[in-house]
């Protein structure tokens, strides 16, 4: 997916203050490409993604997806592509408890109403992928912190999204498992073709991808 963004600003109100988190954006990313962006806490990386992956609208300027602009859209047209097209990693797992890894990675296509037998055969294909094949009947809470974000990632790969937005995802794990982590979000997203964005304070995990920005006072720069 190609993802432009033109003159894209974000405000935030509060009481009598005036809090200037983006600050006239301008991004061109091509598809199937992968970018890291870095900044500090606070400098609106989540922000970011949040806007990029629909969960947030901008205060102005625009989003364009595949030469679309995304929030011209109505609103459910905006759920239905984000369900459709985009994928999310976040640092905090947001698996269901009370299900196993096999029902979570198969959830994004349950919702959209794919055939059952269809959705869990490739949630299984995914979670062994990614080495979980002996765990697929684990709920979260058996399962180590890398393994929770091993079922995130399949999670997120479960309909083969064309963007895929990953927000610290490496964050809350050792350095060892982070390598691994981050080694499975590659591999899947060259098999699915997808465009990568990842979002991170850690300047290693930054460095692993060619493209790096770096968001300071609101504005992105280039990083060599």
């Amino acid at each position: 997916m190609q993802v432009q963004m033109q003159g894209l600003s974000k405000v935030f109100i509060k009481g009598q203050e005036r809090i200037d988190v983006l600050t006239d954006l301008n991004l061109d990313i091509a598809a199937g490409d992968r970018i890291s962006i870095v900044g500090e806490s606070g400098s609106g990386k989540s922000t970011f993604l949040h806007i990029l992956g629909t969960l947030d609208r901008p205060s102005s300027g625009k989003v364009l997806l595949d030469g679309q602009d995304v929030f011209s859209r109505p609103a459910r047209e905006v759920d239905a592509l984000r369900n459709r097209e985009i994928g999310f990693i976040f640092q905090f797992h947001h698996l269901l408890p009370d299900h196993n890894a096999l029902y979570n990675v198969m959830m994004p296509a349950i919702i959209a109403g794919a055939n059952p037998r269809a959705a869990e055969a490739r949630a299984e294909s995914l979670l062994r992928k990614v080495g979980l094949g002996a765990r697929l009947t684990h709920k979260p809470g058996k399962l180590s912190g890398g393994e929770q974000q091993r079922v995130a990632i399949a999670r997120a790969m479960m309909r083969q999204p064309a963007l895929l937005l990953a927000d610290e995802p490496t964050g809350n794990l050792d350095p060892r498992t982070s390598g691994t982590v981050l080694e499975m979000m590659l591999a899947l997203h060259e098999e699915v073709g997808s465009t990568l964005v990842v979002v991170t304070h850690s300047r290693d995990l930054a460095n692993q991808f060619s493209r790096r920005l770096n968001l300071v006072g609101g504005r992105f720069e280039e990083r060599s």
